[in-house]
């Protein structure tokens, strides 16, 4: 499966964002899909899972009850909707795909890898 991560931008302190990540190939509803986050000068870090019909759910504690994740298996696409931003949520945002038997919570658990988008938060 290819993946192609958008909705990055310039936003202040407070905004909101929704990020997409669409999917190619006919076996997304099949994918676990998880959003990592990778800031300068730091390891890519788990944000966000949601399992393959989107009945359960995943976050950081350091994006809980701001940050929703959701997923159209119709259109092959999984989102991320990014409210009261921080300037520390500034980092390129990757959507991944998760076939394997590992945890969600690490990135080498995951097979497929879309090229990000980045996500500046202005104080």
């Amino acid at each position: 499966v290819q993946l192609q991560a958008s909705g990055g931008g310039l936003v202040q302190a407070g905004d909101s964002l929704r990020l997409s990540c669409a999917a190619s190939g006919r076996t997304f509803s099949s994918y676990r899909m998880g959003w990592f986050r990778q800031a300068p000068g730091k390891d890519r870090e788990f944000v966000s899972h949601i399992s393959w019909n989107g009945g359960s759910t995943y976050y950081a504690d350091s994006v809980k009850g701001r940050f929703t994740v959701s997923r159209d298996n119709a259109k092959n696409t999984v989102y991320l909707r990014m409210n009261s931003l921080k300037p520390e949520d500034t980092a390129v945002y990757y959507c991944a795909a998760h076939s394997s038997s590992g945890s969600y919570y690490y990135p080498a658990n995951y097979n497929y890898w879309g090229q990000g988008t980045l996500v500046t938060v202005s104080s």
